[in-house]
């Protein structure tokens, strides 16, 4: 799999991620579910902002490990949350982790409505191998 990154201009690196993702001679393609802070019974968290942002990033990442992709190679990484100044407050923990395992991706952040009873941030990604 070749992965090319298509960037014109600069000032988006700061916010992790990219404009553009070219993917050539790929093995195969995972569309993951929207992940969000539910837990291994099912149920759905009523934490904060922070501690369900870090849930739904270990739940996306039991996905992708499961089906035996690498974080690196999610090529779109959407994010739906209820409240996008909460989302922001901790748009570090979110950064840090794209940053740690060198995920280079495409990401739209929105803001809807509601989510699944109490929760307020989903994560949707497209892995590539």
């Amino acid at each position: 799999m070749e992965k090319r990154i298509i960037n014109p201009w600069q000032w988006q690196n700061e916010r992790h991620y990219v404009q553009g993702v070219e993917v050539k001679h790929v093995e195969s393609t995972l569309y993951c579910a929207g992940q969000a802070a539910v837990h291994p019974d099912g149920t759905s968290s009523e934490a904060d902002m922070r501690s369900q942002l870090l849930l739904a990033i270990s739940n996306l990442e039991e996905v992708i490990g499961e089906a035996g992709y690498e974080l690196r190679n999610i090529v779109r990484l959407n994010v739906y949350t209820t409240n996008h100044p909460e989302f922001f407050s901790c748009f570090n923990t979110f950064t840090e982790w794209i940053a740690k395992n060198e995920i280079k991706q495409v990401s739209t952040v929105i803001e809807v409505k509601t989510l699944f009873e109490t929760l307020s941030v989903e994560l949707e990604a497209t892995v590539v191998k």
